[in-house]
């Protein structure tokens, strides 16, 4: 079932407000929650939560700071982005561990620093091409 997420190209949306406009791009915030939050008995086990997020949305019309607005990004960007974030760099440490413990005798301590030296690379080099992934990680507001 998850694999076939993977393939799929369903949006994603949340419904956000503008705050600021420079050029193409609208800043606009938008209230990420828990499903606690849309509970009916959320005010008796005081467990839900919400957040505000910030974020740049290319605009597909006009528009103004304060207007309500929908933002979308394609469900596959969010795996691609897991991905990138999470799962690679597990892969990465596991490859250093794994490559260092059996070509050398560096003592686990070591072994293991130099695994987390190698997720610290890893995500230095992400930031190289982070103008490169954000064209491919762009999200779009349409008014609603």
């Amino acid at each position: 079932m998850y694999l076939c997420a993977l393939f799929m190209d369903e949006l994603i949306r949340h419904t956000g407000i503008v705050t600021s406009v420079s050029g193409e791009i609208a800043h606009v915030t938008i209230v990420q929650t828990s499903a606690c939050s849309a509970c009916k008995a959320r005010n008796m086990c005081m467990s839900s939560e919400s957040q505000e997020k910030e974020l740049d949305a290319i605009m597909l019309e006009p528009m103004q700071p304060g207007d309500q607005v929908e933002v979308e990004v394609r469900e596959r960007l969010a795996w691609r982005a897991v991905l990138l974030a999470y799962i690679l760099p597990f892969f990465v440490m596991l490859t250093v561990m794994a490559v260092l413990d059996l070509t050398t005798t560096l003592s686990e301590a070591v072994v293991g620093t130099l695994s987390l030296c190698g997720i610290a690379l890893y995500y230095i080099g992400l930031s190289v091409f982070k103008h490169h992934l954000q064209k491919q990680f762009s999200f779009t507001a349409r008014k609603r």
